[in-house]
């Protein structure tokens, strides 16, 4: 039977590809590639029946924004409705972290610190100097990572539905108030109901799908569950190694009002620890899922944002 989900994939590419990105792998160091959606203009085009010998052709030319996904998805699901409305001004890269998509590694460390080291080393292979990181849920706490450890690369971050750091203060809670014994039974669902679950704590509004594409989506979407299981583990620090990075960059935390796994006091408190660069934004009827649930506000919201940091690239 066809899985629908993979089914769709094709169409997706091809919208993808229709906004002006186009899939190329980056290997980071031996053992250690990761796949990214880069402007069709910086590469060229692959010599006749060798698809080993696409070259980068030049360094963007536009303000370069970076698009960081979650942990339930790969990185243009994630961000399906925000590329075709950014490409026009801006030259977008989309990456996958490392287990989702294409992205692989033999070393063992699964750490936010680790996924942020070789997503820079990627984009310094892409010819990226400077960029503007925009980070979901998982890939959040990578752009914060980003943001501390190559200040001379990010020149301001994005941040929906994420936090600077998992510590287990903060998981045990979140976990307790959701009615989750772990972050895996959360993030890893193994079945239908699993998936329910998790869709119904993301959205603002209660989604509705066949189970037939919700198993053709636990097929496709949760690949390298051993690995991805490391990760979570990877996410959790103790309450007394958390300290608060005095980040360079603006900062600014697009948020759903109604987000039920990061809730907004935990934005709110952490704009104010973060000091006088920070600014918060709440999109109403929303929750987690904010960029997917309201993507036209979000895109407004985010574009305006842009504009202040590229004010030549406002539309």
């Amino acid at each position: 039977m066809v899985n629908l989900v993979a089914a769709q994939r094709p169409l997706l590419h091809g919208l993808m590809k229709l906004a002006g990105i186009r899939p190329y792998t980056v290997e980071i160091e031996p053992g250690t590639v990761m796949t990214f959606w880069v402007p069709s203009e910086t590469i060229s085009k692959p010599k006749k029946n060798n698809e080993l010998n696409t070259n980068l052709v030049s360094k963007p030319k536009k303000p370069v924004i970076v698009l960081v996904h979650g942990f339930s998805s790969e990185g243009i699901v994630t961000w399906q409705f925000q590329v075709g409305a950014l490409t026009k001004k801006y030259a977008v890269y989309v990456p996958d972290l490392l287990f989702f998509g294409g992205s692989i590694t033999d070393k063992r460390d699964r750490s936010p610190g680790f996924q942020a080291e070789c997503l820079v080393a990627g984009l310094r292979k892409l010819g990226v100097e400077k960029c503007i990181v925009v980070g979901f849920s998982y890939g959040g706490m990578v752009a914060f990572k980003m943001a501390e450890l190559y200040p001379e690369l990010v020149e301001a971050i994005v941040i929906s539905g994420s936090i600077l750091a998992m510590t287990d203060s903060i998981s045990e809670t979140a976990l307790k108030e959701l009615g989750f014994s772990s972050s895996s039974e959360l993030l890893l669902p193994t079945s239908v109901k699993g998936l329910k679950a998790l869709l119904s704590v993301a959205a603002y509004k209660k989604l509705w799908f066949p189970d037939r594409l919700h198993k053709d989506f636990l097929e496709v979407m949760f690949t390298n569950r051993e690995e991805r299981g490391e990760l979570l583990e990877g996410l959790v620090i103790s309450n007394k190694d958390i300290t608060i990075p005095q980040f360079q960059q603006r900062i600014h935390l697009l948020w759903g009002e109604n987000d039920q796994i990061f809730k907004m006091n935990l934005a709110q408190n952490m704009k104010e620890e973060l000091g006088d660069k920070v600014t918060f934004e709440a999109i109403t009827k929303a929750g987690h899922l904010v960029h997917l649930e309201r993507p036209c506000l979000y895109n407004r919201c985010l574009k305006q944002f842009l504009s202040s940091i590229h004010p030549d690239s406002n539309n």
